[in-house]
């Protein structure tokens, strides 16, 4: 007869292990002999290394009391069922590894790669890293709501950064909202950059947004992103304003009878 000791070390568990074994009423108990002790026979050592082994094979131990119990057929067709759960699991833990290992590149895992091309450019020219966060999370919501144009438009979006207006624009941004909070000095100049950028789309015939410029949920969202970034962004758009055009994610110039 063996000691609750000697019964966990032959099956390769802890004492730990027995006696959460006993409580969940998978390994019964045994009483105490006279000297206080429980005793376990060649019966229990059987059972123990059967649930080791089932539950080292990631069987779940509420299951495993009725498979020691189960005939022949229906221990079979048990394991197979659990068999094939595990793999949805090992499946679905696959899945999961390799988004954290996506995690790792950072924006790569919620963003096409052409985007993410587009905000490594942003890096190259100096756009601070608050104005890139800014981008990245605008850029989040237009592939979630468009993922079938993003693509289509990041070549112009990429041109425009030759463009020495475009990069100085970016930069400008970077200062002011990198820098005091209250700081609305250099507002005005970023407007006019604004509106001159619009006025030359507007000749090229670049303003153009078909379906998606009738996509106001879209467009409300991405302003809004900018304002609860920094309140100032409401101040520049009211600059806008006072310049003739509206928005600056869909530029739309005014009409006439605004005052």
């Amino acid at each position: 007869m063996l000691t609750i000791g000697q019964l966990a070390a032959y099956a390769g568990v802890t004492v730990r292990a027995v006696r959460h074994y006993h409580q969940v009423g998978l390994l019964p108990e045994p009483d105490r002999d006279a000297s206080g002790y429980r005793r376990y026979g060649a019966t229990a050592v059987v059972s123990l290394i059967k649930i080791r082994t089932l539950a080292n094979a990631g069987v779940p131990l509420s299951e495993i009391g009725r498979l020691l119990e189960a005939d022949g057929p229906t221990f079979v067709d048990a394991i197979g069922r659990i068999e094939r759960r595990l793999r949805d699991e090992v499946e679905r833990l696959e899945t999961s590894r390799k988004q954290i290992a996506q995690l790792a590149v950072g924006d790569r895992l919620l963003l096409p790669a052409e985007v993410t091309h587009y905000l490594d450019r942003l890096r190259e020219i100096g756009v601070s890293r608050r104005i890139l966060e800014g981008e990245r999370d605008g850029w989040i919501l237009i592939a979630a709501r468009w993922p079938d144009r993003v693509r289509e438009w990041m070549p112009a979006k990429l041109a425009e950064l030759d463009d020495p207006q475009v990069v100085r624009l970016y930069r400008l941004l970077s200062a002011i909202f990198d820098g005091d909070a209250d700081d609305c000095s250099r507002l005005p100049e970023v407007a006019d950059i604004m509106v001159g950028l619009a006025e030359q789309a507007e000749a090229a015939g670049r303003l153009e947004f078909g379906e998606v410029g009738d996509d106001n949920l879209l467009f409300d969202l991405v302003d809004l992103l900018a304002v609860e970034s920094d309140p100032r962004a409401r101040r520049l758009h009211q600059l806008m304003r006072e310049r003739g055009w509206n928005g600056w994610n869909r530029m739309e110039r005014l009409t006439a009878s605004y005052d």
